[in-house]
């Protein structure tokens, strides 16, 4: 069975801003020409690898509410120059929109049953998709969606 991480996504004030920051990066790797895998970086590894990657996403955190999720592709620990473990998740770079829901800020990631996480907004059908972000946000704040 397939298990899920949610983590803030720390700087971002939107999808579009996440979205628009892995195109940068993409860019980025392009000019350098260097084969581009996003990643990122976390001080923990999870201990339950083989059920995040059976189907796995991260479930990003954005402004207070579950924003979006990108699919775990990969799970990948290594120590640091200063000699700290971390571990690298490598994310698919889609980034596909969730129904909103508030969420307490933490510190590092969590685990997400399935059964807890949000459903993809293009699950719902009908033009909740091509709604705008700020406006499915104010919506779900109010208990509307």
């Amino acid at each position: 069975m397939a298990l899920h991480l949610i983590k803030l996504c720390v700087g971002c004030d939107s999808i579009t801003d996440l979205e628009e920051w892995i195109e940068e990066n993409r860019a980025l790797h392009r000019r350098l020409g260097r084969d581009f895998e996003q990643t990122h970086t976390t001080r923990m590894v999870p201990k339950r690898v083989e059920e995040l990657l059976n189907g796995g996403s991260l479930f990003w955190v954005i402004k207070g509410q579950v924003a979006a999720r990108q699919t775990l592709l990969d799970v990948r620990p290594f120590t640091d120059g200063d000699g700290i473990g971390r571990c690298r998740l490598v994310l698919e770079p889609t980034v596909v929109p969730v129904e909103p829901r508030p969420y307490r800020p933490f510190q590092g990631w969590r685990y997400l049953a399935i059964k807890d996480a949000p459903r993809d907004i293009g699950a719902y059908g009908g033009d909740l998709a091509a709604m705008p972000e700020d406006m499915r946000r104010q919506l779900a704040e109010l208990g509307l969606l």
